[in-house]
């Protein structure tokens, strides 16, 4: 097994599962809710960008009423109904990237802690996915109170894993979200993109650059 690190964690949106394949059955809601998805876009990069203290959701809440000019409040519940929870419906009919359930079964039958970070609540999806049986860890930046890159939900999944950063790898599809951030603690990183001959130079921050499930499985247990 490849000793340079001793747990593998994960991003989920765009990792476990292609985002196109969301994407495209989103494309309704997207054209009728396309002013609350900007506003709550703009919030998050806000987010992102400056330090701030308080409750995650009622920040972002907070910022998305001003953009919209709304309630607080009512922006809020909006967002809980329609962004949170509005995609289960259209969920169901996603599928994960081949060989992902069989790579991590192969991780964990290896004895590899496994960790799961994602921006959004994963849980949920992980059930529609067939995949909650398999983590050590499981964590939402939102709820640590800062998205990624920010150090702090990197930081916060090592603590749950009982695992110094440096020995973890984590696997994401962003350089700017996942790779960044996760080797700003120290982690190793892998970038999952179905382009990797074109991409393969811009994208030379991450240790480990793969498009099929079994490459990773290769690099880990080599």
């Amino acid at each position: 097994m490849n000793r340079d690190f001793d747990a593998v964690a994960f991003d989920l949106d765009g990792t476990l599962y292609p985002n196109y394949s969301l994407y495209i059955r989103l494309i309704p809601f997207i054209i009728k809710e396309h002013r609350l998805l900007r506003a709550m876009g703009k919030a998050r990069d806000a987010l992102r960008s400056a330090a701030h203290e308080g409750r995650f959701y009622d920040l972002q809440a907070r910022i998305m009423a001003e953009i919209l000019k709304q309630d607080p409040q009512s922006v809020k519940d909006r967002t809980e109904r329609l962004i949170y929870r509005g995609w289960e419906p259209i969920f169901k009919a996603v599928k994960p990237f081949p060989g992902v359930r069989e790579t991590l079964s192969d991780f964990k039958t290896a004895g590899i802690p496994l960790g799961l970070l994602s921006d959004f609540p994963p849980e949920r999806k992980l059930a529609y996915l067939g995949m909650t049986d398999l983590w050590d860890a499981v964590l939402c930046s939102e709820e640590v109170g800062f998205l990624k890159p920010h150090r702090s939900p990197f930081l916060a999944l090592a603590r749950v894993l009982n695992v110094a950063p440096e020995r973890i790898l984590y696997v994401g599809n962003s350089v700017e979200y996942d790779v960044r951030g996760a080797k700003a603690v120290g982690m190793r990183t892998a970038l999952i993109t179905l382009w990797p001959r074109k991409r393969r130079a811009q994208n030379a921050e991450a240790d480990f650059i793969f498009s099929d499930y079994r490459q990773l499985r290769g690099y880990v247990l080599s």
